[in-house]
């Protein structure tokens, strides 16, 4: 079942400037969807067009059968769909409890049940909640960036880059938490700089390429691809 959809999405940052070009994107029940690219493919931009940081032109985007194209990220949230930017996605001198309180704005009488939800699920951020989200290693700020989304009580997260800038073993363990995550029942789409990684834990994944779509397949296949391994793997 298709809980997210987005058809033929055309936008940019200016009328002379269309980074979109009719994108297209399925996201079903229960999966991970990862999208690479190289750098300029508009990876990024579709998750903003998605999350309604950015209007389309063109094209419409459904989440659950309900057409959220245009609306305001507020109700896009309120909705089921969670967005965490690559960057500024944390409150730094707020502590981790304060940036929890924060994600969950949207529905504050289950604010206190889903923090302590979180705290069961990444202990780490328990053990450091009355701590200032600035003193956080990358890694932990990472995942404290996805357990705000996971406030909303979301169907579908999109992660941006999340393991940008991160160390082998902290992307390893942010990696981890993503799994856990979908295994838990929130399906993902995912854009990552690093390509192998995102195959890996992908069940499906799109290449965009210009604006447009490239390639989509079972993520396994199109890391096995030679072709693909080549022209975006690093061989």
């Amino acid at each position: 079942m298709s809980l997210l959809t987005a058809s033929g999405i055309v936008a940019g940052y200016d009328v002379q400037d269309e980074i979109l070009k009719g994108i297209d994107l399925v996201v079903r029940e229960g999966e991970i969807v990862g999208i690479i690219g190289p750098n300029g493919a508009g990876k990024s931009t579709l998750l903003k067009a998605i999350a309604g940081l950015l209007a389309p032109s063109a094209g419409r985007i459904y989440l659950r059968g309900r057409d959220i194209t245009g609306q305001a990220p507020r109700d896009i949230s309120r909705f089921g769909l969670a967005y965490v930017p690559q960057e500024f996605n944390i409150f730094q001198t707020m502590s981790v409890r304060e940036n929890l309180e924060m994600g969950g704005y949207v529905d504050r009488k289950e604010t206190g049940r889903r923090i302590d939800g979180v705290f069961a699920r990444f202990p780490m951020l328990g053990e450091k909640r009355r701590h200032a989200a600035r003193t956080l290693s990358g890694g932990e700020r990472q995942i404290l960036a996805m357990a705000m989304a996971l406030m909303v009580d979301p169907v579908v997260l999109l992660l941006d880059e999340p393991s940008a800038g991160l160390s082998p073993v902290a992307a390893e363990r942010l990696f981890d938490a993503i799994v856990q995550i979908n295994r838990d029942g929130v399906s993902i789409v995912m854009v990552e700089q690093n390509a192998n990684e995102a195959l890996v834990v992908s069940h499906r994944a799109y290449i965009l390429v210009d604006g447009k779509n490239s390639v989509t397949g079972p993520a396994k296949a199109l890391a096995a691809d030679p072709e693909i391994r080549r022209l975006f793997l690093g061989g």
